[in-house]
Order: structure tokens, then sequence, then C-alpha cells
């Protein structure tokens, strides 16, 4: 079984930023080589929707056999929030 990787919307920009591509290049190559499956959730899609578009290019490369869109839940949004008070 493949690893399933959620990264930050920061981490697309990085791709793209000198101060982080030699980090974040190598990473989007595995990744571009379905070496993990890539997760998503609304808040990352409305994140990237309002990117730069070399960013938003980024995304549309990634293949959708390769990557899975995780629903936000109540029990998510609770964990979250409880997560930021502590």
């Amino acid at each position: 079984m493949k690893q399933r990787l959620y990264v930050d919307t920061s981490v697309f920009g990085g791709y793209y930023d000198e101060e982080f591509e030699e980090f974040t290049r190598p990473l989007f190559d595995r990744i571009f080589k379905k070496d993990f499956i890539l997760l998503f959730s609304t808040v990352t899609q409305e994140e990237l929707d309002s990117a730069p578009a070399d960013v938003r290019d980024l995304v549309r490369y990634l293949k959708a056999d390769n990557t899975e869109f995780i629903e936000v839940t109540e029990e998510a949004v609770e964990l979250a929030t409880k997560y930021i008070s502590e």
C-alpha cells in the first residue's frame, strides 16, 4: 500500500520559491512518480484556487488516480479546534 501524504498549501508554493525549491521539487518528483497518494481537502482546494497561476498549474499536473479527496467532517473540525486551543 502506498503511503498517503497530506501537504500544506504552502508546500505547493515552495515548488517555485528559491528558498524552498531544493526540498519541494524532489518531493513533487516523487509525487509525480506516484510514490505517494496525495491527499486533498476542501480547505486545501479553496486555498489553491486563489494561488498564483504557476501553483494552480502544478496542481493540475497531478493525476487523479494519484490523489485522494478527504471530506472535512464535524469531528475533524472539533479535533482541529481542540489542537489549536491546547
